[in-house]
């Protein structure tokens, strides 16, 4: 069966399966899932979850004419692996390959581009809507799992849909978990209709009445099956979704082939919205992943036998860092709190919220709440850490806006995954939070470049009594950036003295002269200001630059947000040449600040390394640093290039 699916299986060839058959479908899958995943890495508890549902789908519903959108789409690997792309799967999120998510591009089968939670059913129904007003006739069909219901968004979508009388399928996976478990009322109300035993009961005093007729009984029984599971399933308390306008069918068993393409069948004849409800298990078939889900959530590459990750385990990261630094923070302050979005573990906050769980608000998919929620909880008296992913941050713009900085409220933004991630690609780059951040009045905004200087930015912020914002990368941190290149001997004692820099200022207010770049080399040829994670690759730079006889000042920005004028100004004035790296966009970003500070000044000319107008896609960060021209070889070879040239 796995050289079936290697060769190319399609919707159509699963029509023609018996029952059996596509059981033993189902395990090629998963074999197929674990052997590929274990090489490449990737989201794997979740599709080893929606096997049989995936195999299901594709056999009542005739996709690509039936439109089928998979909600964040990183459990999307076994639609693939039906659609014709099992041969491609080995290169599965490799740079020039398969995506990790569905992409419209790869595939026709493909409808929507996802990657960010709760946005299924809005798109779906739009589809629909598209359908009725064309007066075409095909089924549509999200499917959405039980941690994207915490989204506010598919309230907004259920709400329209329930009031459109339009035909919409939502076949509702639920594992119990999004990456973390499920948090709130609505993971309550899904584990009450799970623990129902309603549809049970009335499945067998069905069976039990109709068998007793005598003659005819059985043949009543085999023949009023789809009536059966129509009374079976619409007799569960499915009220809340019933009360919005949807016909609720549920909960059934996620991974038993037989009952969905029964229920699936029903649900699309019904031509109204319907909402599924199948129980499923996060990580199905695979021993470590069901005992860990949330570690198979997204892994790194890892042996297929046992389970171990491949990798050696790397020093701490940034997250892990902001994680252990906040909690030793706020066992000195009870006013201080952790808020996220359902990434305790992925924001390194599972240590705070183990010791201090009452003082961890994990919100579920829900950014926007997060941060209003954030700053009703600072307007009273407390000073939240906000942490969320750079690209899930965008969701809440209006909010940090309105909420936070426009009301001047003790708020710390913890920017985790900022600029480049790897494998996940376009839909989670964090790329554009400099451009959109820096415009924003009253807020402080940080970019660390080493472990040191994150913990010394998280401890200032946390004392401000206003809006900071601080942006880290994804990955390992570097415990301390040495000074470099010609010159750093004269500098050393300058920036020991700017590291140790009391944050207070004497009243226990947060000192001013904090609020400044370090310059980390002095030369005499080129300025190369960076920011973050660019600052070690520039670093690395300002080597290859000395060993041709270019001396090259370095500084590492830091404080994005006041913006440090005067420092840049008299480095320039010396080397009259100005480079800017950042791991961001080039439109708005930190380098058009530069920019504009030397715009009327015609003796200073100004170069911005970031990222180009366009969706970077998924590669390792080390293959898209290279590709971009931003890895410190092909920095130098521009900075080179334009030294001799002002020569």
């Amino acid at each position: 069966m796995i050289k079936k699916i290697e060769e190319g299986i399609y919707p159509s060839d699963i029509k023609k399966m018996n029952r059996e058959e596509m059981e033993l479908l189902s395990y090629a899958i998963r074999d197929k899932l674990i052997s590929t995943v274990s090489e490449t890495g990737g989201h794997l508890a979740s599709n080893l979850g929606i096997v049989e549902l995936t195999i299901a789908v594709h056999r009542v519903f005739d996709a690509p004419e039936d439109k089928i959108v998979w909600d964040v789409g990183h459990q999307s690997y076994v639609h693939k692996l039906l659609t014709g792309r099992g041969a491609e799967f080995g290169t599965l999120r490799q740079m020039d390959g398969m995506s990790g998510f569905p992409k419209r591009c790869e595939s026709v089968y493909d409808t929507f581009d996802t990657g960010h939670a709760s946005n299924s059913i809005s798109a779906a129904l739009g589809m629909a809507a598209a359908r009725d007003l064309k007066g075409e006739d095909y089924a549509v069909v999200a499917v959405i799992g039980d941690g994207a219901l915490t989204g506010g968004m598919v309230y907004e979508a259920l709400n329209n849909a329930g009031t459109m009388d339009t035909s919409l399928v939502i076949l509702l996976n639920d594992n119990e978990m999004s990456i973390s478990p499920s948090e709130g009322s609505m993971a309550q109300h899904l584990g009450k209709l799970r623990s129902s035993e309603r549809y049970n009961n009335l499945k067998q005093n069905l069976k039990k009445s109709l068998k007793s007729i005598p003659v005819v009984g059985d043949t009543i029984f085999g023949g009023l099956e789809v009536l059966r599971d129509a009374v079976k399933y619409t007799m569960v308390p499915g009220v809340l979704f019933e009360e919005l306008g949807f016909v609720y069918l549920g909960p059934i068993d996620g991974h038993d082939l037989g009952e969905l393409v029964e229920v699936f069948t029903y649900a699309k004849m019904l031509k109204k919205p319907v909402i599924v409800h199948c129980v499923t298990k996060k990580g199905k078939g695979y021993q470590p992943a069901e005992k860990n889900p949330s570690k198979f959530h997204g892994v790194s590459p890892f042996d297929a036998e046992t389970g171990a990750l491949k990798k050696k385990p790397q020093k701490l990261s940034y997250s892990g860092i902001f994680g252990k630094k906040l909690l030793k923070i706020a066992r000195k302050r009870p006013d201080v709190i952790a808020v996220t979005a359902a990434m305790t573990d992925g924001t390194g906050l599972k240590e705070f919220a183990g010791s201090l769980p009452k003082r961890l608000f994990d919100v579920g998919i829900a950014e926007e709440h997060a941060v209003t929620f954030a700053a009703g909880a600072a307007a009273n008296g407390l000073h939240p850490a906000v942490a969320i992913y750079s690209t899930f941050f965008q969701r809440a713009y209006d909010q940090i806006i309105i909420d936070v900085c426009m009301q001047n409220l003790p708020v710390t933004l913890c920017i985790d995954r900022a600029g480049i991630v790897g494998a996940d690609g376009e839909t989670h780059h964090g790329i554009f939070d400099i451009s959109y951040l820096m415009p924003v009045p009253n807020l402080t905004f940080f970019a660390p470049s080493d472990r040191q200087e994150l913990e010394e930015m998280l401890e200032y912020a946390m004392n401000m009594d206003a809006p900071c914002a601080i942006r880290y990368p994804r990955g390992e941190a570097p415990e301390s950036l040495a000074a470099c290149g010609e010159g750093s001997e004269g500098r050393s004692e300058s920036v020991s003295e700017n590291r140790s820099e009391s944050f207070e200022n004497g009243n226990g207010k947060p000192s001013v002269s904090f609020l400044r770049s370090r310059t980390l080399a002095e030369g005499r040829d080129v300025t190369l200001i960076s920011v973050g994670r660019m600052t070690e690759i520039c670093a690395e730079s300002c080597g290859i630059l000395k060993s041709v006889g270019i001396s090259a000042e370095l500084i590492d920005a830091r404080v994005l947000k006041p913006f440090d004028r005067d420092a840049f100004v008299q480095s320039a004035e010396k080397t009259g040449l100005v480079f800017v790296a950042e791991d961001n966009v080039l439109s708005g970003g930190f380098g058009s600040y530069v920019e504009d500070l030397f715009a009327q000044n015609t003796g200073v000319k100004v170069y911005r390394i970031a990222w180009p107008d366009e969706f970077i896609p998924h590669g390792t960060q080390t293959q898209l640093l290279k590709k971009y021209g931003m890895d410190a070889s092909s920095i130098a070879e521009r900075v080179r290039e334009a030294v001799e040239g002002k020569a």
